[in-house]
């Protein structure tokens, strides 16, 4: 059996480095213990003394205990011209009492002489001195090896010489670090090979997004003999992001039959992706590998149609190993076979042999040509197939609408009333809001809640608007998208039309009648 992987996660140091990435210590704490309920090996917490929410954090951590991962601490080699023992900042590291403490140090000459400012002999003892340190506290001691490849590449021998300076001092892993990210696979390969051939010290791989290879770089490494691999929950990090783990883990497991994280904790990947979203408060990337919402998702008729009948056909795992799920999107690209299986997934029992099936299908391509995108809106296509299969009348009707706004003290007062039906009964009411949708949905939903108390539960949580066709200018179609929550579940739907009040009723119209819909037929 191949050695195992041991993943060290920098999520809550390099990733908060991000951009609009930010963590509370109360942030910090909750990714730290699902990184260990995840099972990865270490988690850094940051930079002890670096800033006050860094102190906080590890003052936090030192009541907790960890099931799985190891808590390491993570600075650099003390001050040229002082001994480890007397550096403050090495003395923070200490002070933080993590079982293991990660330091990195220059490799590259470049640094060494002009960002240091110190000679290439004194670094090296910088390198030796802090490590050895580190290790007589009982620590047990990660060596990150900055800029290792731009410095091998500049000077080899020079480069092997600070690695094995650390090896020297003790360091328990030596970690080769792409720091600039501009690195090829390649040249991870080489340079890696060399490093084993070098040194004893168990070897790590630490990559960059930068040139789009921060995974590629890092399983490079790793069939070049490393064994431990630094990388970030979704990507997060400085600059274009760090090696991504959620897309490393499954591709060594999967993909490489060598073992990382438990084989248990794998379905449980794409939840800790977006745990650590919603935390960060990120909106997930849906063209993720492996977890992100596109990942197993079909469009194209003829996809489609394959997946029918053999899934492996376009689908390279079964979504379920890494969480995810199979999803059939509706367009102008759909086939038959996308109608039944999407129309399967919201609840209908649609076949091939379904008389209204080429009905759905042609009312989606004249919809989507108009402007609508079905994709992006689950509730409304369900509402599409319902009407087409006739099974029931419209919950309610909007008989009239009229929405104002006027200046009243300095204060613009936006003011909508709606005529609703509902069966053989009306009603008639005036909402004020915020602006002129939200004075529509609180009229409208005042109107039905008297027919309809399930309505309480539901709320408009996000609202979006786009240009269909920015050449006509402001005669141009707007698309609505609506999402709504019921507390438990989300759905979208869509409104179209050249008047963006128009287009916004259609959309909350679709939304309070699925949400009828899911609350009186358990309708997904």
């Amino acid at each position: 059996m191949p050695p195992e992987i041991a993943i060290y996660d920098t999520t809550l140091r390099d990733g908060s480095q991000g951009h609009g990435v930010s963590f509370s210590v109360a942030d910090k704490l909750r990714i730290a213990d699902r990184l260990d309920d995840f099972g990865v090996h270490y988690i850094e917490g940051g930079w002890p003394g670096s800033n006050p929410k860094d102190i906080e954090f590890f003052h936090e951590a030192k009541r907790r205990r960890f099931k799985h991962a190891k808590l390491a601490a993570f600075g650099s080699t003390r001050r040229k011209g002082v001994l480890a023992k007397d550096d403050d900042q090495v003395r923070l590291l200490v002070d933080a009492e993590t079982p293991v403490v990660t330091i990195f140090g220059k490799t590259w000459l470049l640094h060494v002489r002009d960002v240091l400012q110190t000679t290439p002999g004194e670094n090296l003892a910088m390198i030796e001195d802090t490590v050895r340190h580190l290790k007589q506290q009982g620590r047990f001691v990660v060596y990150d090896a900055e800029h290792a490849f731009d410095g091998y590449k500049d000077d080899a021998a020079y480069a092997l010489a600070t690695w094995q300076a650390a090896q020297r001092g003790g360091a328990d892993i030596v970690v080769l670090c792409d720091t600039n990210g501009g690195s090829m696979p390649q040249e991870i390969a080489e340079i890696t090979r060399a490093a084993r051939m070098a040194l004893e010290a168990r070897l790590g791989i630490h990559t960059h997004d930068d040139i789009g290879l921060g995974v590629a770089n890092a399983l490079a490494a790793v069939d070049a003999g490393a064994t431990h691999v630094q990388g970030t929950i979704n990507g997060y990090g400085e600059r274009t992001g760090n090696c991504n783990l959620t897309t490393l883990i499954p591709n060594l497991a999967i993909k490489l039959k060598k073992p990382s994280v438990p084989a248990e904790s794998l379905p449980l990947l794409k939840e800790l992706s977006q745990f650590v979203d919603e935390v960060a408060n990120v909106r997930p990337n849906p063209r993720q590998p492996w977890v992100g919402a596109a990942a197993f998702s079909h469009k194209g008729g003829t996809h489609v149609n394959a997946v029918q009948k053999q899934l492996r056909s376009y689908e390279h795992i079964d979504p379920a190993l890494v969480g995810n799920s199979r999803q059939v999107l509706i367009s102008e690209l759909a086939g038959r076979s996308n109608i039944i299986m999407k129309a399967k997934e919201l609840g209908f029992d649609v076949t091939k042999d379904t008389p209204e099936l080429s009905e759905m299908l042609t009312r989606v391509k004249a919809l989507e040509h108009e402007g609508y995108e079905f994709e992006a809106a689950d509730g409304s296509l369900a509402l599409l197939i319902r009407r087409t299969l006739k099974e029931e009348p419209a919950l309610f009707h909007i008989d009239g609408y009229h929405v104002s706004m006027r200046s009243e003290a300095r204060t613009l007062v936006c003011e909508a009333t709606v005529k609703v039906r509902v069966g053989t009964e009306r009603a008639h009411t005036v909402a004020e809001g915020d602006g002129p949708v939200n004075a529509l949905d609180a009229a409208l939903r005042s109107a039905l809640v008297r027919f309809y108390p399930d309505l309480e539960t539901v709320r408009l949580t996000d609202y979006k608007v786009r240009i269909v066709d920015s050449s006509v200018g402001t005669a141009a179609r707007t698309r609505v998208l609506i999402e709504s929550s019921d507390g438990t579940s989300t759905w979208t739907t869509i409104g179209v039309n050249e008047n963006i009040i128009e287009a916004s009723l259609q959309a909350l119209v679709d939304s309070l009648e699925y949400g009828l819909l899911r609350a009186r037929q358990g309708i997904r």
